[in-house]
């Protein structure tokens, strides 16, 4: 292999390379090997702990400062962030999380955030959707029902994450559809959970399939008590979840 080549191949090899660092550095840190507040390795030591190049460390690091994993302090070095900092919207942060995360109650705060936004979302989406945004809806529920039929979770999960998402952009409303971008990760987290505790989804998905139709309706009132029936069913759903940390959400 001639040098162009060499060099290209290490090209495409090393996004992958520092894929995997970054996955294992991250899981170190949300594992606690390195805890909050402590100082990382320094570069060279990282090197050999992780069998990588200076640039893939420096850029490793870098990715996980968007995370809010860690920063750089003059004269000391890369420090871990206390978890608040942690952007734990990001899909690979809650990966990493792993059982961890009910240390942060993230069940409890994504379903506070849908309490607050989703009914008001559906009561303007019952106004405001369009013909197109209410055939993708009812779409996602079709799938929901056939991936329950074939006793999928993950799809099922799928398109429950793309029913939520949908219904939040079809309020019309900037705030909220760019609110369906950013808790993305945090509600397929949250959906996955809720959907995987439960034997049977026929409320779920008849209450789905009533919101659907009170949007074909554009029945506002309606709307709005499907979504708060959801969260209900939810609230119920993930309580022996909650229940684990001493705070399972209260249930009608």
């Amino acid at each position: 292999m001639d040098g162009r080549a060499a060099g290209e191949a290490q090209q495409v090899r090393r996004p992958r390379v520092q894929k995997n660092v970054t996955a294992a550095i991250g899981l170190d840190i949300c594992s606690e090997r390195y805890p909050v507040g402590s100082v990382m390795p320094k570069e060279n030591d990282l090197c050999d702990l992780y069998g990588v190049s200076r640039t893939v460390i420096r850029e490793t690091l870098k990715v996980l400062a968007t995370k809010g994993l860690v920063h750089s302090r003059p004269r000391v070095g890369t420090v871990v962030c206390a978890k608040a900092e942690w952007n734990i919207l990001d899909a690979q942060v809650l990966e990493w999380m792993g059982p961890r995360i009910q240390e942060l109650d993230l069940l409890g705060c994504i379903l506070e955030t849908r309490r607050t936004v989703e009914p008001v979302a559906a009561e303007f989406a019952a106004e405001r959707a369009t013909a197109q945004e209410i055939a993708d809806l009812e779409a996602a529920w079709v799938r929901m029902r056939d991936a329950d039929a074939d006793g999928d979770t993950e799809a099922f999960t799928r398109a429950d994450v793309q029913f939520h998402e949908i219904l939040l952009k079809a309020s019309h409303n900037l705030v909220f559809h760019q609110l369906a971008a950013i808790i993305h990760a945090a509600l397929r987290y949250s959906l996955h959970r809720s959907n995987e505790v439960v034997d049977r989804r026929d409320e779920a998905l008849d209450v789905h399939r009533q919101l659907v139709e009170a949007l074909r309706l554009r029945d506002k009132e309606a709307a709005r008590a499907c979504s708060h029936r959801m969260l209900d069913l939810a609230a119920r759903d993930l309580a022996p979840a909650m229940r684990q940390r001493g705070q399972a959400p209260e249930t009608p």
